[in-house]
């Protein structure tokens, strides 16, 4: 018989024993998880890592960690293929660099339509006193709020440090509210 599989019957070698010709015992480590029909997954673990080192870490697991390790390690080995200098730790930075961007701008969205909010209530109180928008230092004493916000988050700790480009969105921050106000004043007399 050309070798036989994990269950002991004649079936074909494992992928692992094909690919380095070899035969495929009952105790061979990696032919639960390596099958033959799927060349390609042993193929890049084996040029990553090393057939010897993956037999090693499979040996040193308990048997119901074993597919779970395999998993991870062609996850990274196709990771390593993508981005040989960074692999999979790569991927993971892109996206927590993506998440906490996300968390900025979802903080930014809620602070103006708290203050948008606070303008509308505002303009409506002082619509009702007099017929006048708010003055010029109440837009001033919004402004320093937003930022005081903005400040809160980064205490907080919304707002990590990811790089320069969140610093720059931060200090945006103090226009957008500005431009944010005028809109909504703008809205207000026409409301008015």
């Amino acid at each position: 018989m050309a070798g036989s599989g994990s269950s002991g019957s004649s079936s074909a070698p494992c992928a692992s024993c094909k690919l380095l010709r070899r035969r495929c015992t009952q105790e061979c480590v990696f032919a639960p998880y390596f099958p033959p029909e799927d060349p390609h997954k042993f193929a890049i673990v084996h040029k990553v890592f090393g057939a010897s080192n993956v037999s090693k870490m499979l040996q040193e697991l308990p048997a119901q960690q074993r597919a779970d390790a395999v998993s991870s390690l062609v996850y990274e080995a196709n990771a390593r293929m993508r981005d040989p200098v960074y692999g999979c730790v790569g991927a993971i930075s892109y996206l927590q660099q993506q998440v906490s961007q996300l968390q900025m701008q979802l903080a930014l969205a809620k602070a103006e339509i708290l203050l948008c909010v606070q303008m509308q209530h505002d303009g409506h109180a002082t619509a009702s006193a007099s017929a006048s928008p708010p003055s010029l230092q109440r837009r001033q004493q919004q402004l320093m709020e937003s930022e005081a916000y903005g400040s809160l988050l980064m205490q907080n700790g919304l707002m990590n440090s990811t790089g320069a480009h969140q610093q720059q969105m931060l200090g945006s921050a103090g226009n957008t509210a500005l431009m944010l106000q005028e809109a909504c004043l703008k809205k207000e007399s026409l409301w008015a």
